[in-house]
């Protein structure tokens, strides 16, 4: 018989191993488990970061190479920046050939977001102080607006090329290449067009030559993507005509067939409004959808972020993510797919009626980037607020579009006036052939 005293029972109760939760991540998630949504987001890559800084600039000045001078402007109509001293001028580096941002585009997998992209700290400033290194002066510039101030003691120029978190700073810059004079004619000329029918007000307070120059923000995104398309197609096989007079009716006989569409495609430099102002296209409020007829810009000539191009130049301040673009990114690459299938559906002569679309994303490249509009306003007083009408110039080709506040009693007579003619003309017609 032993007298070996037997082990104590293992512990339990409050305090014990067994009452521990196992430590996070100490078993794997079998993500097959998890719904589609959840896997999806936990198995996308990380987005790849490009750094496009201008690290040379980081103290705000931007220095001719040859002088040393930092009173730096952009030359007008050209990608040039002239130093103001010595009159040196020199090229910015476009920023495609810095970064490589045109190439690979049909292997991109996951999101490529460059650091001027990225997402915007909540907390962060508008106002960026620079100590002045020739006096010792503080020198602070209001991002929301301008990226460029003179010191007022020493007059040297600071520009903001730092890549600050409120999203002031974008990637790239694409320079103005038309002149004020010119935006003004063109503005004007618009207008004249349409003085017959505009508000009394607005011909009165007319003055195109304070249209500002203005550098809007925009994302600018490539993409891998494929997509689907599946419909009703119908092709007629026969057209006839029943009863008479006002029983009088058409039918068609068609074949119906189930249509399917794959696609896959690349799109390069798209382009998406980043700020909400300008996004928000509510037309009872404002004109800002006229910005868009503008479009494009040759964005292949964007050089590398240095604020001298802004000098003399107002800027709008970006305040939308990637994410909150992905939805908008969407739409426009279903438009495209869409756009993409035609040609292979032409031959259901009475249309395609497409009853669901699938789009697959599989990989984006995202470049913040400023271009450059001539804008001229008008707030025509109203309810809600009134209606803000804009005309805009796109800075880069003269392409013109705006809105102008009229006076609808002056379309409707002119409605009925045209109406009343032709009505008079097809009287006549019947007249000559009875």
């Amino acid at each position: 018989m032993s007298n070996s005293i037997p082990p104590p029972p293992p512990p339990s109760g409050p305090g014990s191993p067994q009452d521990v939760p196992p430590a996070p991540g100490s078993f794997p998630i079998d993500t097959a488990t998890l719904p589609k949504i959840i896997r999806d987001e936990l198995e996308a890559p990380d987005p790849v970061a490009i750094d496009t800084s201008a690290a040379e600039l980081k103290d705000g000045l931007n220095h001719c190479p040859k002088c040393g001078a930092t009173d730096i402007r952009h030359k007008p109509g050209s990608d040039l920046l002239i130093c103001l001293y010595c009159r040196n001028q020199w090229h910015g580096q476009r920023v495609e050939e810095a970064f490589g941002f045109g190439e690979g585009i049909d292997q991109l997998s996951g999101d490529v977001i460059a650091s001027g992209a990225r997402d915007i700290a909540a907390d962060a400033s508008s106002l960026m102080s620079f100590k002045c290194t020739g006096c010792g002066a503080e020198v602070t510039v209001n991002t929301q607006s301008a990226m460029t101030a003179r010191c007022h003691w020493c007059r040297h120029v600071f520009g903001v090329n730092e890549q600050i978190a409120n999203g002031a700073v974008p990637d790239a810059v694409l320079p103005f290449h038309i002149k004020k004079e010119d935006a003004v004619a063109r503005i004007r000329q618009f207008v004249d067009k349409r003085k017959l029918f505009a508000l009394k007000a607005f011909k009165q307070e007319f003055t195109p030559e304070n249209v500002v120059g203005v550098y809007l923000p925009y994302m600018i995104v490539d993409g891998k993507v494929s997509a689907t398309v599946a419909g009703q197609g119908e092709i007629q096989t026969r057209r006839y005509t029943t009863g008479s007079g006002n029983n009088k009716k058409t039918y068609y006989d068609a074949d119906v067939y189930q249509v399917d569409r794959h696609v896959d495609f690349t799109v390069d430099d798209l382009t998406l409004e980043s700020s909400s102002e300008r996004g928000n296209l509510d037309t009872r409020a404002n004109t800002n959808n006229i910005i868009n007829t503008i479009l494009p810009f040759d964005t292949k000539n964007a050089v590398k972020w240095n604020a001298s191009y802004l000098a003399g130049y107002t800027s709008e301040k970006r305040d939308r993510d990637v994410e909150h673009l992905r939805p908008r990114l969407e739409d426009q690459l279903l438009s495209i797919a869409r756009a993409q299938v035609v040609e292979s559906v032409a031959r259901y002569d009475r249309g395609v009626r497409w009853e669901q679309e699938g789009i697959t994303v599989h990989g984006t490249r995202w470049v913040s980037m400023y271009l450059p509009v001539w804008l001229y306003s008008y707030h025509q007083p109203g309810k809600n607020g009134g209606l803000l009408h804009y005309i805009a110039v796109n800075g880069r080709t003269g392409e013109t579009m705006g809105s102008v506040p009229v006076q609808q009693w002056k379309l409707l007579t002119a409605a009925l006036t045209v109406g009343t003619f032709v009505e008079g003309i097809a009287l006549w017609i019947l007249a000559t052939q009875s």
